[in-house]
């Protein structure tokens, strides 16, 4: 299970809603081990695509020198779909490498009339999806 606070969902959202049309991507870390996502990382995407993101290598490379001075990880992964439901593609389960993190999807489908909003969580180890619940909550 995800749990997260209201502040962190909420800024996963915008960020999602203002790259949209294009998808929107980026990272929130954590103390490494603890499973307590609290760092927002807003990323680049540095294909600015509306089927496909890629974090921007340079940042990328940054950030997880960042997260290893300060002991931390990446909790959650996220990113946007913007014509489709909240799931993870086959280039999404390919690019999955943090075993630990939660991949949090966000379709913005219903800004063009395409579905419906979603903000759904997986685990993706191995090429296995497995959905699992959020709870949102004010502070941890």
């Amino acid at each position: 299970m995800l749990t997260l606070t209201q502040e962190l969902y909420d800024r996963i959202v915008a960020h999602a809603r203002e790259d949209h049309p294009d998808e929107a991507c980026g990272i929130i870390a954590g103390p490494e081990g603890s499973d307590r996502p609290e760092r927002y990382v807003r990323m680049l995407n540095a294909e600015r695509s509306p089927t496909f993101y890629k974090f921007d290598d340079t940042e990328h490379k940054r950030l997880h020198d960042e997260m290893w001075d300060r002991d931390e990880e990446a909790v959650v992964v996220y990113h946007s779909h913007t014509a489709t439901e909240a799931y993870p593609s086959r280039t999404d389960i390919s690019y999955a490498n943090e075993p630990q993190a939660h991949y949090v999807i966000v379709s913005t489908a219903d800004t063009d009339g395409f579905g419906d909003f979603q903000f759904r969580s997986y685990r993706i180890v191995e090429g296995v999806v497995t959905e699992e619940e959020i709870t949102v909550v004010e502070t941890y």
